[in-house]
C-alpha cells in the first residue's frame, strides 16, 4: 500500500485533472487505485473533484463515493475549509479524515489524496494542511503550471514540503491554463533547473492539455510511482 499528497501551488492549479490522471495512469497499470478528497467546499451532495477524477479514470462514481467515504467533508460555500465549516457551524474533525483514508489503505493498493487549495490552506483555525499532510508523512505530488507566477510559487512550495522533512514524489506541469508559450516554456526549465541545482531528486513530469474529459491522453507517470508500477 502506498498513499500520496497531491497538492497545488494555488488555487485552480488544476489538482483534480492531475489527480485523476495519475489514476487513471494506475489503473491502467493494473494498480487497484482509488482517489480522496480531505475536503471540499463549493458543493453539498457528491464532491466534484471525485466527480472529476472518476470522469477522467474512465469509471463511475462507486459505492464510497456516494457513502462519502472518499471525501468526509462537504461544504456549500466555495471558500477554505475552516471557513466553509464555520459558516455551517459544522466543525473538521482530521481524526474522521484520517479514518477514512486508512479504511481506504486496507482496501486498496494506493490511495491519491487530493488537499483543498494549496499546500497551507486551512482545515481548521489551528491546523494547516501542510501540517496535517505532514503528520501523515505521506509522499507529496506537487502540482505547478505555466502561467505567470508559477516559479515563485511551485519553488515556495517545495521549500515548505522540504523543511517538514517530507519527500517529493514528483512534480506535474499542467499544460492549463495556457497564457504565454514562452512564459510556460521558460517556467518549467527554471524549475526543473532549481530541482537539480538544489539536488532534489523528483522528477518533472509535463501533462498534456485535457479538452475531452471522457477520453483524456495517456501520460507516462512512472518515475513518479518508482517502486510500484
Amino acid at each position: 500500500m502506498k498513499t500520496f499528497f497531491v497538492t497545488g501551488i494555488d488555487t485552480d492549479a488544476g489538482k483534480s485533472v492531475i489527480t485523476g490522471l495519475l489514476s487513471r495512469f494506475l489503473l491502467k497499470s493494473e494498480l487497484n487505485v482509488i482517489t480522496a478528497k480531505l475536503a471540499q467546499t463549493g458543493c453539498t451532495d457528491i464532491a466534484e473533484d471525485i466527480v472529476t477524477h472518476r470522469r477522467l479514470e474512465g469509471r463511475g462514481l462507486l459505492d464510497i463515493d456516494r457513502e462519502h467515504r472518499t471525501c468526509p467533508y462537504l461544504f456549500n460555500f466555495p471558500c477554505s475549509p475552516h471557513l466553509a465549516a464555520e459558516m455551517e457551524e459544522r466543525e473538521i474533525n482530521p481524526q474522521k479524515i484520517t479514518d477514512c483514508i486508512k479504511t481506504l489503505e486496507r482496501q486498496y493498493d494506493c490511495v491519491l489524496v487530493e488537499g483543498a487549495g494549496g499546500f497551507f490552506v486551512p482545515l481548521t483555525r489551528s491546523l494547516m494542511t501542510a501540517d496535517y499532510a505532514a503528520g501523515c508523512k505521506w509522499p507529496v505530488i506537487i502540482v505547478s503550471s505555466g502561467r505567470l507566477g508559477s516559479i515563485n510559487h511551485t519553488i515556495l512550495t517545495i521549500e515548505a514540503i522540504r523543511q517538514r522533512k517530507m519527500r517529493i514524489a514528483g512534480v506535474v506541469y499542467n499544460s492549463y491554463p495556457v497564457e504565454k508559450p514562452e512564459i510556460s516554456s521558460d517556467s518549467k526549465w527554471v524549475i526543473v533547473k532549481w530541482l537539480r541545482d538544489h539536488n532534489i531528486n523528483a522528477p518533472l513530469i509535463e501533462a498534456p492539455l485535457v479538452e475531452d474529459f471522457d477520453n483524456p491522453p495517456d501520460t507516462d507517470f512512472s518515475p513518479i510511482f518508482r517502486g510500484i508500477v
